[in-house]
């Protein structure tokens, strides 16, 4: 009997576009997936991470004003000295779930997997689904990001909310709108809630592609710059507004600035002091000595330099390609968006004298992702052309020389590794310029795999092992080794005598205890649930508060104890800042000095 032939109906029909769409998204499933695993498996590893922030956290779930202005303590004496746009995800998150390190970090893992979707996103809407996903592989893989997306710095959301800014600026390029410029500068203004003119530095990138590939008259194109600028300080600004309109009697002292003033911080030590040197912490070098090798250094080529060589090598390529381009040309304006926002921003950390601690660099792992994997996958398609192999060769051989080279700055761990990414980049590097027109296909998997191995691999183990060790403190680094900062985890300089005494000062007290700095007041707050006052803020050098209103305070009962010693950021305990050193003076000259755990403490009621 002759078989009939098959009707395809129309819910076959259905079904069938549901299952090819579902494997068309199943790489990026993987991908988030796999991201997701990477910043929350072993989490609590690292306790709360900073405790300055984390004691601030705190504060916000115990009080909405200190929510609003970003307190350290609950009883709002200081601010952290940074706007508290990043303390918000993680305080609500806490408010939600109850306080704890994993309220405290799960949103920071979150903001991460957020915003290496949307820079898959980004690339997607011009290029190729695999030029997107190895753009946003290569970003979740960054050691750098490992690091910050798994700690509770305001880093996470400043490195989310830029990579927002760079999609709704595609996207404004793309369909040539205000309303997508607008949304951009709204996401640079949450950006500088988060880390003040940090967030601007990629500004000058948005701004020129857009002005450069947007459709549209030129005059046009400035009106929606102009609108997107609006945006911006409309979304930072209004809580500009309420911290200087709110007189400094009802809210807590600005910490960081030196007069009490919000603007003072932003132009002061978050602003012209961090490029000048000048203000707190002007002799702490974190980072190397400022200059155009800085990003390869000891303290950053390892949270950020694998990839430089490569993505530097596929921008210069992306100019030449493009220099006779139509003006609206995608790849130009790419080049353009993510280009810039690498040299703008590479080169304000390269030079800059003021603090920069080397996790800085995760703001810049978009910018190194996006130019590696849509560059290697373009001279990958053009494989054919003996120039466009012999640029990929020569990212594949940057990739790996300078991979052996950070690795062997590390000699113990994996030496096998570093040895065998240089063997594979040069052999794979060799292969794909010498095969020319015998480039077939049941080899070309084989050679594409060797590629990227040997490009990726030292920076993904590099990340692999990040993830995997403890990070705790004010100055964290990426790597196999932790390199934690002035502190140790909640309670890490705290003893269970110390914390029994803090904890049972009794209700009546608006701060339990009083230290020079945030450096013994946090972990103190974490351990007790008391507000403790930070005299000095985070440096110990904060004038926020006089002797005469010290005493004032102690005399209305205010303050129950005072802890001694506790160094600000940037130097020793407590000596040379000379607002909390006065203070603690008169106080071991007029109470009897007691020791517990270790600690020399005073009962500031039995005088």
């Amino acid at each position: 009997m002759t078989s009939l032939p098959t009707v395809e109906t129309p819910a076959d029909d259905v079904l069938g576009r549901v299952a090819a769409r579902s494997r068309s998204h199943l790489p990026l499933a993987a991908l988030l997936v796999g991201t997701a695993l990477l910043y929350l498996v072993g989490l609590s590893r690292s306790g709360y991470a900073n405790d300055f922030y984390a004691a601030a956290v705190k504060a916000g779930t115990q009080s909405w004003r200190a929510f609003l202005f970003g307190s350290l303590d609950a009883s709002n004496y200081i601010t952290v000295d940074k706007p508290p746009a990043s303390l918000w995800v993680m305080e609500l998150s806490g408010r939600l779930f109850g306080f704890s390190s994993w309220s405290l970090l799960v949103p920071q893992a979150l903001e991460g997997v957020a915003a290496v979707a949307l820079l898959y996103a980004t690339v997607r809407r011009w290029f190729s689904p695999a030029a997107a996903l190895l753009s946003g592989a290569l970003f979740a893989l960054a050691p750098v990001a490992a690091l910050m997306f798994r700690f509770d710095n305001p880093d996470a959301l400043l490195t989310l909310l830029l990579v927002a800014a760079a999609w709704a600026t595609t996207v404004a390029i793309e369909r040539g709108g205000a309303r997508w410029l607008a949304l951009a500068g709204a996401a640079i203004g949450f950006a500088f809630l988060t880390k003040m003119l940090e967030a601007f530095l990629v500004v000058p990138a948005l701004g020129l592609a857009y002005l450069v590939a947007a459709p549209g008259s030129f005059l046009r194109r400035v009106r929606d710059v102009l609108i997107g600028l609006l945006a911006l300080v409309a979304a930072g600004g209004w809580w500009v507004a309420v911290v200087e309109l709110t007189p400094a009697s009802a809210r807590p002292y600005v910490g960081g600035s030196t007069d009490n003033s919000i603007l003072n911080l932003i132009w002061g030590y978050n602003g012209v002091g961090r490029l000048s040197g000048d203000g707190p912490g002007n002799g702490a070098n974190f980072s190397g000595t400022p200059g155009f090798l800085r990003l390869f250094n000891a303290e950053l080529g390892g949270e950020i330099s694998w990839l430089l060589p490569a993505a530097a090598i596929a921008l210069l390529v992306g100019v030449y390609v493009t220099a006779i381009r139509p003006r609206t040309d995608r790849l130009r304006a790419a080049i353009i968006l993510w280009g810039g926002w690498l040299v703008l921003m590479g080169g304000v950390f390269s030079y800059m004298s003021g603090v920069i601690h080397s996790y800085y660099a995760v703001a810049l792992a978009p910018a190194v992702a996006v130019p590696v994997g849509v560059g290697g996958v373009l001279l990958w398609e053009q494989r054919a052309r003996i120039g466009a192999r012999l640029a990929l060769a020569a990212m594949v051989i940057a990739s790996a020389a300078w991979g052996y080279i950070l690795l062997d700055r590390t000699p113990a761990w994996h030496p096998w590794l570093r040895v065998a990414v240089l063997v594979l980049g040069l052999g794979s590097a060799i292969a794909l310029v010498a095969a020319g027109d015998l480039l077939r296909r049941p080899w070309l998997a084989a050679l594409a795999a060797a590629l990227l191995f040997a490009s990726a691999a030292p920076s993904v183990g590099y990340a692999f092992a990040t993830a995997a060790t403890p990070h705790t403190g004010s100055t964290p680094s990426s790597g196999p080794v932790s390199a934690g900062g002035f502190g140790g985890g909640a309670g890490g300089q705290t003893s269970s005598a110390l914390a029994r005494l803090i904890a049972d000062s009794g209700p009546g007290y608006t701060w339990a205890a009083a230290t020079a700095s945030s450096m013994t007041a946090a972990p103190l707050e974490l351990v007790t649930g008391k507000a403790v006052m930070a005299i000095g803020g985070f440096n110990g050098s904060d004038q926020a508060i006089t002797l005469a209103r010290f005493k004032q305070l102690v005399a209305a009962g205010k303050i129950h104890y005072y802890v001694a010693g506790g160094g600000g950021g940037f130097g020793g305990p407590g000596g040379g800042r000379s607002g909390s050193s006065e203070i603690e003076s008169w106080v071991s000259s007029t109470f009897t000095a007691q020791t517990v755990g270790g600690s020399t403490v005073y009962d500031l009621t039995s005088g």
